[in-house]
């Protein structure tokens, strides 16, 4: 099965400059927690409601005074729609990923494939190890290993 055949083809992303209050309102209006973000359309980033919320409000800084490029995450993660769903997975189990943007041939974004994506199409097997992988944290509390 490929990406394309179970991805979210509802794209819905803001530019860079955008305030984070048309950010926050754009997720409030179609109840999704993340963005793509996008420069003449092109992916540069992503935007999640936990990135405003912990990156948004930090002394020094007014939220209102601060634009999406401020707080997304830059480095983004992204498969193509012809990729294999199994590769697609394993790519969000190793970088702990719950949304990866999909683009097409042209390197333009056409839609994101999410956990529930995954879980809606695929068996729950598969979706019960993805989130489990994603949820391990990558390095153990010192107070939680000297537990055991």
């Amino acid at each position: 099965m490929l990406v394309k055949e179970i991805m979210s083809k509802r794209k819905i992303a803001v530019s860079p400059d955008d305030s984070l209050a048309t950010a926050a309102q754009k997720m409030r209006d179609h109840d999704i927690g993340a963005l793509l973000v996008e420069d003449q359309e092109h992916l540069c980033g992503m935007v999640t409601d936990r990135d405003i919320a912990c990156r948004g409000f930090v002394p020094g800084y007014e939220a209102t005074e601060l634009v999406v490029r401020d707080v997304m995450t830059r480095h983004v993660v992204y498969c193509t729609e012809s990729d294999h769903i199994d590769k697609a997975v394993l790519v969000m189990e190793r970088n702990k990923i719950r949304r990866m943007p999909v683009v097409n041939t042209n390197n333009r974004t056409v839609g994101i494939l999410s956990v529930g994506d995954i879980a809606t199409h695929l068996p729950h097997a598969l979706s019960g190890e993805l989130i489990a992988a994603i949820s391990t944290p990558l390095v153990q509390s010192p107070t939680v290993a000297s537990l055991r």
